[in-house]
């Protein structure tokens, strides 16, 4: 028969081997320290933590989506705008993202904050509005370059909205309006250039032919006698009058 004190040493042997057993899923590693120094990375899997030795923090390698809270940003030209955004970044280096920095994520939410606000502000807010994709590539490489000294990849950032007030709003819908006025005349200048140049190039070609004038004008007397009107008054030119007084007589 074991006796008691052989029984509670055997019983908190197997209690001090039970918490050294470490289970790490596939997404996870372990970052080791003996004795306060860094160690080893573990992991996945199964590993064994001496406890009072060695101490270990668990590390998820996911990718992990934060949403940046909405921040006030005053662009180039000077218009005041709300801007939100999300950010995807993982841990690549385990060992980095606990010893170089003490909270890895709200390092890289701060960092994010300041960096959306910075670059933002040096663009107009045109620019805000039409070139996203170009502002969302140097928003995640400069958070990039910036948090890969803490072990952590930002693979994507992405602006979710660009709030305006309603005096903005107001303001670029005149101008979107006057834009819109101001093409609508434009077009129509030019085609009036082009119906005077057409004109021009038919009265040149009619002045220099008198048959294709007398053509013109029965067509038009044609397209006249078409319509339902009592009376019908038809200018002729002299010119014409005299020549069919005098079908002899040549033309110039």
């Amino acid at each position: 028969m074991i006796e008691y004190p052989l029984y509670t040493l055997l019983v908190l042997l197997i209690l001090l081997f039970a918490s050294a057993i470490k289970i790490l899923r596939e997404y996870e590693r372990g970052v080791i320290f003996l004795l306060g120094r860094f160690w080893k990375v573990k992991g996945p899997g199964f590993i064994i933590v001496i406890p009072g030795i060695q101490q270990m923090v668990r590390v998820d390698l996911r990718t992990i989506v934060m949403d940046v809270p909405s921040q006030d940003v005053i662009s180039r030209d000077n218009v005041s705008v709300q801007v939100n955004a999300v950010v995807y970044f993982r841990v690549v280096d385990p060992e980095k993202a606990i010893i170089q920095v003490e909270d890895f994520y709200a390092a890289t939410s701060h960092l994010a904050q300041t960096t959306l606000r910075s670059v933002l502000g040096q663009h107009e807010l045109d620019e805000m509005l039409a070139e996203r994709d170009r502002l969302n590539t140097d928003i995640q490489s400069i958070l990039d370059q910036q948090t890969d000294a803490w072990g952590v990849k930002v693979s994507n950032v992405e602006i979710k909205h660009v709030d305006l007030n309603e005096t903005m709003v107001r303001a670029i819908a005149q101008q979107a309006e006057a834009e819109r006025a101001r093409r609508a005349k434009v077009i129509h200048a030019e085609g009036e250039l082009q119906a005077s140049e057409k004109l021009l190039q038919a009265a040149t070609t009619l002045a220099k032919q008198s048959q294709a004038l007398q053509l013109r004008y029965l067509q038009t007397l044609t397209e006249i006698a078409g319509e339902k009107t009592n009376t019908i008054v038809f200018p002729l030119p002299m010119d014409l009058i005299e020549r069919w007084a005098n079908p002899e007589a040549k033309p110039e």
